[in-house]
């Protein structure tokens, strides 16, 4: 009698926390790997938009967890008390972040400073939580949400790309220097997808038909992204390390 097939992108018995899980990408990566079969630690500021991701999971013991990533100080210690509560982590995808537009003449410091905090300085602090002996399976891997934005210009989203720029050189480096713990570290680069932040760009319709004609497959759904984050966490991608998946529908080839 043939053994069943296991598919590579199982994950049963693996725990994976999900950073930004209350809306957008972060919700549906955090709904598509619990179909994996994965357990899910999500986290977020708000807790009532944690829950209604909760209740759209799919199987049980999935751990929700209300943190402010802005307390850099607390957040080595906050990810070893989730693995102490859950066991071991498979996997932390970071989705959290912020966007920010302003042409560069009215950039603030407080701005940059706000700005690089959200997205690139907590995902380091995760980092740095993450790597605790405690807190990693023997095959583990972390997965940063960077932007096609952090690979090209684009005007007054100078700050952004920065700070998503910043992700990707953070994650070359975390790659070669936790290679030896088998923790594999890789960014997704998405662009412009079907969220409420896309939303709020429809209020300017010739903005909104140009942005969308700058997408060759047009605008990307999250759970474009969200298979993307599922091929690098999952055994599928056991094998990358120090990379960046551009999921942008061809944005960055036209």
């Amino acid at each position: 009698m043939p053994l069943p097939v296991i598919s590579p992108m199982d994950l049963t018995g693996s725990t994976v926390l999900v950073t930004g899980a209350s809306s957008g990408i972060g919700r549906e990566t955090a709904i598509l790997l619990s179909t994996l079969n994965a357990r899910l630690v999500i986290t977020g500021r708000n807790a009532e938009r944690l829950e209604q991701t909760r209740s759209c999971l799919s199987g049980e013991g999935h751990l929700a967890e209300v943190f402010d990533l802005s307390n850099l100080e607390q957040i080595p210690k906050w990810v070893r008390s989730v693995a102490a509560k859950v066991g071991p982590l498979k996997a932390l995808v970071h989705a959290a972040g912020e966007q920010y537009m302003s042409p560069i003449r009215f950039v603030t410091a407080k701005a940059v400073d706000d700005l690089f905090k959200t997205n690139l300085q907590s995902a380091v602090m995760l980092a740095q939580g993450f790597c605790h002996k405690t807190c990693h399976t023997p095959e583990s891997s972390m997965v940063f949400f960077s932007s096609v934005l952090g690979l090209s210009g684009k005007p007054a989203m100078s700050v952004y790309g920065a700070s998503k720029a910043g992700l990707l050189g953070l994650a070359q480096s975390l790659a070669a220097e936790l290679a030896a713990d088998r923790i594999r570290v890789n960014c997704i680069a998405p662009a412009y997808v079907q969220t409420e932040m896309l939303d709020q760009i429809r209020e300017w319709p010739e903005q909104f038909a140009a942005l969308e004609k700058q997408h060759p497959l047009g605008f990307g759904t999250p759970r474009d992204v969200a298979n993307a984050v599922a091929f690098l966490v999952a055994e599928t991608g056991r094998w990358i390390t120090g990379s960046t998946l551009v999921v942008d529908g061809g944005y960055s080839n036209r």
